[in-house]
Order: C-alpha cells, then structure tokens, then sequence
C-alpha cells in the first residue's frame, strides 16, 4: 500500500501516527540538527492530520525558531480497500519544513 519514493525523501521524512506527540516534533528537529537536512517532509493521513500540523508547527515555532519555516503544504487523497473489501477514500497532508 505504500508508495515507492526516492531515498533522499524518504530519509527525511517523518510519518505521524499513534506514537507520543514529542517523539515526532523530536524527530522533526533530529533530521534538521544531528542529520544536517535541509528539508523535511512530515506526513499523515485521515485522522492523523491535525496532529501533523501541530508537530510541524512545534518543531518549526517553538524548537527551531528562526532557523526553520513552512516550505510547501500539499493535500490529497488516497483511495484504498479496507479489510472488508470496501473501497475507502482517506485524506492526506504533506508539509514540507525547510532550512531558513
């Protein structure tokens, strides 16, 4: 179900999902100061979405202030079937971060 992406994207992606909300604003802020990324995408879908504008806006705002800012924000959908077969429509939200 996963699409195939480059590895220079993939490694400085961040997908969000149901771990603590720090453990991702902390990885958003790794790929910037450990990493030396100039650019990170942070990524969710469905239900995930506002919590992958918080993190963004966290990592950007409160721990790298000055240093990062909202590149890109890409919204889409993906259409997939569940496990009872049916095919469902979930959104997504790609938001790109980027060294200022």
């Amino acid at each position: 179900m996963e699409k195939q992406r480059s590895t220079t994207r993939e490694e400085n992606t961040v997908f969000i999902g149901n771990k603590p909300f720090m453990n991702y604003v902390t990885g958003v802020v790794m790929q910037f100061t450990t990493q030396a990324a100039k650019e990170v995408v942070v990524k969710a879908r469905g239900k995930f979405i506002s919590r992958c504008v918080d993190v963004s806006e966290v990592a950007a705002k409160r721990f790298l202030e000055n240093a990062v800012e909202v590149n890109n924000i890409k919204i889409d959908s993906e259409e997939f079937e569940n496990k009872e077969g049916k095919t469902i429509r979930v959104s997504t939200i790609e938001i790109t971060l980027i060294k200022k």
